[in-house]
């Protein structure tokens, strides 16, 4: 059990850590507990070693002294012989300075004294609370090695430990006792000296004693549950990763991640002891447990990391292509100049490095030295400040074709170098240091979105940084349907027929009334091609919102439910021109997003008012089907031709009197439509017949765990911003999957289970059929077995049904409990663009609808 620097540091703290040593004792366990020097102390032992004057240095061992005493105090301990030997000790030290040893040695010997201090006073606590433990000098127990590569400065300062099994250590410390306590960051070198294991050496030699004594596992004590798949100071929505391999593991610690040191792990592959992280304040919380390969889990990245302070080195030459040794010949002088190269990218002519300011000692001294010698050879260009951002994950290869949108974000960056991992466990992008911040939150929302971060998967996901740490932890409710009373309705009425899609009315109520806070919006419409059912669209009626239709049959089906008073509005795209007649003869407001109705058709508007629907040149959203901006989009009026419009408008009296834009579904930032807005109201200002701006819908619903919902809040607020600059003109809304969405689930029933390799198919009773968005847009959608809810999922499913191609799967590689045949299986969040996208394709005939009004 390690306990790092804060877990050591206070009163309280020691009394947690006897608790969790305690409980270990009480499973029937040996313990031995390594411990770091409390918080701060070995930055403030660094300082001292910089100190040329012994009687501040002698201060400082008076100040560290006190630290201690007070401590010490607070356990109740009146006194420990231990602690005022390593105190006697440390003032030797700093009256001698490091004259009489060599700067080197001393400075080891030197800040090893954190480590004593602290193991000292622990030893002393735990055993006056009735824990009886043993103190342990690791330098009786951990061997340093010298390999041929080691300056002195790594021998010293940064160790390397020989980790076999050690049977004889095994017995010795048998005979010591049932609970040892220790020091992390120390070692034995040649001849007996102090050498340390470098910067987070405690993590390192908690586990190489864990490897020597090959135990049943090492356990690292820290601030924080465990790794998570982002920086939560970045990305607070970060999931826990609650499983991981020695290699991912160690990717993610080496890429940027500061709970875990990365030399900890390597000790522990070959006895294969597990590696388990928890938080010392929280030791309820799960924690991330490290171990051998698991296979039995889809491919998914597990973390998004960033390390900021690279340098790059560019050599140029023409020389090098094809020459022999000349590779060998640059690394010599970053060998010689005792730096170590960490990323790598070449071509015929040139070769860049990357050199990590956490590995290196660099400075513009250490860079010129280095610049200086390899001038000889080749051209030189550093580039700094850097940071390499890091995509992790087991078969990164094969997740390409998932990460467009992400790639897509590097666009307006600019990328110095980009490199993939011969392991096949890391994509790395080193990019200008100044963009990271920004950056690593939204490249984290795409990987979940995209589903390369499978945060669905719970056996390696758990919960999310803000729902754990957060201050103002938001009480996340689940679904309508996860109710018992819900639940059981849901049951039955799967056991009667299926499939069936049903609805939950209160639900979609409950999404109106949120949108409904937006205080400068005047007029929503509903987007009826969401769900045309006549259930909903008299709920939204009654709930004060207006309809948006794009067909006849959606205006007829409209005009037939909804009360007379109730606005509509007509936007059709590539309508023709009995489309448009039909809709002109409503009392719909007409939309138009294209030149040629106006430059063709132009006596069926004379003396009308429209809408004009532009396209601003851009598209966003989940999917590029759903993305409806930008050229390679058939929407809207490109703003080169509204010139040409406006003529052909004012020739045949034509008033346009609002303006429309629309840029796709499945948003989730609110500055979007704060964007839209000013840019239609810019566009207003030049054509001046415009009393209303509408922008459109597109409202984003999370579907995936760990996405945050769209802040309505956050979305009123930019809106007011826009309006302040242009009050003059009246705010319309089209929202069509954010109401209706989430109120609808689709039942269906297993038919039977197939192996096929490493594959498992669960094949229910409808498919694309039925809902078609998973085949047309890769979209996902929660599936659970209502059956079986309680029952652990441990299972890994492609589920599948029962059409005539190979694009019929509703889900992939979903985590399910074993399922039995005619279990009820749930899909959720499939109340917009389900059954109204449903086909009888395969004459499979049509999907019942069910109403559930409370």
């Amino acid at each position: 059990m390690k306990f790092g620097g804060t877990s050591v540091a206070t009163l309280p703290r020691w009394k947690k850590i006897k608790e969790l040593a305690a409980s270990r004792r009480n499973q029937g366990a040996r313990l031995l507990i390594v411990v770091s020097a409390l918080s701060g102390i070995t930055d403030a032992l660094w300082q001292l070693s910089l100190e040329k004057n012994k009687s501040k240095r002698m201060a400082s061992v008076g100040k560290i002294d006190a630290r201690h005493r007070a401590l010490l105090a607070d356990m109740g301990v009146e006194h420990t012989t231990l602690l005022d030997t390593h105190i006697n000790a440390l003032c030797t030290l700093a009256e001698s300075g490091p004259s009489q040893r060599g700067e080197l040695v001393w400075q080891a010997q030197l800040l090893a004294h954190g480590e004593l201090l602290s193991s000292s006073l622990g030893a002393a606590f735990l055993t006056r609370l009735g824990l009886p433990t043993q103190w342990l000098d690791a330098r009786d127990c951990l061997s340093a090695v010298t390999l041929p590569d080691h300056n002195e400065r790594v021998r010293l300062l940064s160790a390397i430990v020989d980790t076999r099994f050690d049977q004889t250590l095994d017995k010795r410390l048998c005979n010591l006792g049932d609970v040892l306590i220790t020091q992390g960051f120390i070692a034995c070198g040649n001849n007996g000296q102090t050498v340390l294991l470098g910067r987070g050496g405690s993590d390192t030699s908690a586990s190489y004693f864990g490897a020597l004594l090959k135990a049943i596992r090492v356990e690292i004590w820290t601030d924080v549950a465990g790794m998570f798949t982002a920086n939560p100071r970045q990305v607070p929505g970060a999931r826990l990763l609650r499983k991981l391999d020695y290699e991912e593991a160690q990717e993610i610690a080496t890429t940027g991640a500061k709970v875990l040191h990365p030399r900890c792990l390597s000790p522990l592959r070959e006895p294969r002891v597990p590696l388990l992280i928890q938080d010392t304040r929280r030791p309820e919380l799960e924690g991330t447990l490290i171990g051998p390969q698991v296979h039995a889990h889809a491919t998914s990245v597990k973390a998004i990391s960033a390390r900021n302070g690279i340098t790059l080195v560019s050599m140029e030459s023409v020389g090098m292509w094809k020459q022999v040794g000349f590779l060998a010949d640059v690394f010599e002088y970053f060998r010689r100049h005792g730096l170590s190269v960490d990323l790598i990218g070449s071509a015929e002519t040139n070769v860049t490095v990357s050199l990590d300011s956490n590995e290196n000692l660099l400075n513009s001294n250490a860079l010129a030295a280095l610049g200086s010698d390899l001038a000889k050879v080749c051209r030189v260009k550093v580039i700094a400040p850097c940071a390499a951002i890091t995509l992790v994950g087991r078969g990164m290869r094969s997740m390409l074709h998932r990460l467009s949108g992400v790639l897509a974000e590097f666009d307006q960056l600019r990328v110095h170098l980009i490199s993939q991992s011969s392991n096949n466990l890391n994509l790395t992008f080193v990019v200008d240091e100044d963009v990271v911040d920004g950056l690593i939150p939204r490249l984290h929302e795409l990987l979940i979105t995209s589903g390369a971060l499978r945060a669905d998967d719970s056996a390696l996901f758990g919960a999310s940084w803000e729902s754990v740490y957060g201050e103002d932890k938001a009480d996340v409710s689940k679904a309508w349907w996860h109710k018992p009373a819900a639940r059981s309705r849901l049951l039955a009425l799967g056991m009667e027929v299926t499939p069936r899609y049903v609805y939950h009315l209160p639900t979609v109520r409950a999404q109106a009334r949120t949108l409904k806070t937006l205080t400068v919006v005047d007029r929503l419409h509903y987007a009826v091609k969401a769900n045309t059912h006549p259930a909903i669209l008299h709920a939204l009626a009654e709930e004060g919102f207006a309809l948006e239709c794009v067909s006849p049959g959606e205006l007829d089906r409209a005009t037939a439910v909804v009360p007379d008073d109730v606005p509509l509005l007509f936007t059709p795209n590539f309508a023709s021109r009995e489309d448009l007649k039909r809709g002109l003869a409503s009392r719909a407001t007409l939309t138009l997003d294209a030149l040629y109705p106006v430059a063709h058709w132009s006596e069926l508007f004379r003396g009308r008012e429209i809408v004009l629907r532009v396209d601003l040149g851009r598209g966003l959203g989940h999917h590029e089907k759903v993305r409806t901006g930008g050229n390679g989009s058939k929407f809207g009026l490109p703003i080169e031709h509204i010139d040409n419009f406006l003529h052909h408008a004012d020739t045949h009296d034509i008033v346009v009197r609002g303006l429309h834009a629309h840029l796709g579904s499945g948003v989730l930032d609110p500055n979007h439509w704060g964007e839209v807005y000013g840019q239609l109201a810019s566009l207003a200002e030049r054509i001046g017949s415009i009393t209303f701006l509408n922008i459109g819908g597109g409202l984003g619903v999370p579907s995936h765990p760990g996405e945050a919902p769209l802040d309505i809040e956050a979305l009123d607020k930019v809106l007011r911003e826009v309006k302040m600059a242009y009050p003059h003109y009246h705010l319309w809304m089209e929202p069509g999957r954010y109401l209706v969405a989430d109120a609808g689930v689709l039942l269906t029933r297993v038919t039977q289970i197939k192996g096929k390799g490493a594959w498992r198919y669960l094949g229910v009773d409808t498919g694309m059929n039925s809902l078609l968005r998973p085949a047309l847009y890769g979209a996902w959608h929660e599936i659970v077995n209502l059956s079986r809810l309680e029952e652990e999922a441990d299972g890994l499913f492609q589920i599948v049904g029962p059409i005539c191609e190979n694009g019929d799967v509703l889900g992939s590689d979903r985590r399910l409990p074993e399922p039995q045949e005619g279990d009820v299986m749930l899909i959720a969040q499939v109340g917009a663009y389900g059954k109204v996208m449903s086909s009888s394709y395969n004459l499979r005939g049509d999907t019942e609808e069910v109403v559930l009004k409370n």
